[in-house]
C-alpha cells in the first residue's frame, strides 16, 4: 500500500525517478527520448557478482497505471516485471508487482532457486517503505 494517489505514484516507477527515492538503486540510461521511463526505453543496472542486467520498457501506460519491463541478465535469466498501480480511496494506491523469471542458463536456475518468497517479500516491503518515506519526507530511507 502506498500512501499517495496513483498520479503521484506512477511517475516514480522509472529508473531515473527511482534513484531519487530508493537507496542503493543505480542505473545507466541507454535509450530514452524523454530521458525517463517510456515504452522502448532501455537501461542497465549493475549486477552483484554477475553481468549487468539490461532492461527494456515494454509497456508504459500512465492512464492505466501499468508499466512492464523485460530484464535480461546475460548467461542467466530473463524476467518480465509488471507493475500495476490502482487507486485505493482518494489518497492511497494499491501496487501489484509480478515477476516472471525464466532461466536461460544454469546460473539462472541457481538464481531462481534462491529467489524465495521470503526474499521477494523482504525486497518489496523495503521498496514500499522507501516510497512511502520519500513521499512523506522527500528523503530516501537508508538501506539498513
Amino acid at each position: 500500500m502506498i500512501d499517495a494517489p496513483p498520479a503521484r505514484v506512477f511517475p516514480l516507477l522509472c529508473p531515473v525517478r527511482e534513484a531519487e527515492w530508493l537507496d542503493g538503486w543505480h542505473y545507466t540510461m541507454i535509450r530514452s527520448e524523454s530521458g525517463l521511463a517510456e515504452e522502448g526505453a532501455v537501461f542497465t543496472t549493475p549486477g552483484d557478482g554477475e553481468p549487468d542486467t539490461v532492461w527494456v520498457v515494454t509497456r508504459h501506460e500512465p492512464n492505466q497505471g501499468l508499466v512492464e519491463f523485460v530484464r535480461f541478465t546475460h548467461e542467466s535469466r530473463v524476467c518480465v516485471l509488471r507493475i500495476d498501480v490502482r487507486p485505493n480511496g482518494e489518497d492511497r494506491s494499491l501496487v501489484d508487482i509480478a515477476y516472471t523469471y525464466t532461466a536461460v542458463a544454469p546460473a539462472g536456475n541457481t538464481f531462481i532457486e534462491g529467489f524465495t518468497e521470503e526474499a521477494f517479500l523482504a525486497a518489496v516491503r523495503f521498496w514500499e517503505r522507501s516510497m512511502n518515506h520519500w513521499l512523506a519526507t522527500g528523503e530516501r530511507l537508508p538501506k539498513a
